[in-house]
């Protein structure tokens, strides 16, 4: 079975994870708090207005999801030295569970990437069929590069840049859903 991942909320409302537009109208307190990190970089804000090719939404319209296990961030973040909490959570979510919502690949290439307030060139983004998904097994050598060279700068840099990114338009139901921790292997079967 193949599983896609979400940090676990610090605080959520029920069972099912949200988008942030849907958890603006529903939970107006709780928008405010998982807004704030669009907040925190002069260009972040421009986000919440991107559009998404060929989902035709907007940014925060849809939930974003990790390919791989979150392992494989953690490994990559620890061993080069960086300050992260080791018993960070993640939601390890059936691909079944997307089988009702309309999802797609962000692809995320550093080539292609001139920040957040640039739009999404269209070959970015493919209209992914959950059915015939397949989890990623390994970090890509770009995200590995960006966390070598931000670090060395010593500045704040963005755990899941240039990793590919789920886009599921729809909630996601987590109701029984394995809770992982992060600083722990998968183990390979």
């Amino acid at each position: 079975m193949d599983y896609v991942y979400h940090m676990v909320p610090k605080e959520m409302k029920g069972e099912l994870l949200t988008s942030l537009n849907e958890i603006k109208l529903m939970h107006p307190e709780l928008y405010e708090t998982y807004s704030k990190k669009y907040f925190n970089h002069p260009e972040r804000a421009s986000l919440l207005l991107k559009s998404i090719p060929k989902l035709n939404c907007f940014w925060n319209d849809v939930i974003f999801l990790l390919p791989l296990h979150p392992y494989y961030v953690y490994e990559a973040l620890h061993s080069l030295g960086v300050s992260i909490k080791k018993d960070l959570m993640f939601y390890e979510i059936p691909t079944e569970k997307l089988i009702e919502n309309q999802n797609a690949i962000y692809f995320y290439n550093k080539e292609n990437y001139n920040g957040p307030a640039t739009d999404i060139p269209e070959e970015e983004v493919q209209i992914l069929d959950i059915i015939s998904y397949q989890e990623c097994s390994a970090l890509p050598s770009d995200t590995l590069s960006y966390f070598t060279d931000e670090h060395r700068k010593g500045v704040n840099f963005g755990m899941f840049a240039h990793i590919p990114h789920i886009l599921s338009l729809g909630n996601i139901n987590v109701k029984g859903v394995n809770e992982i921790n992060w600083s722990i292997a998968p183990v390979k079967i």
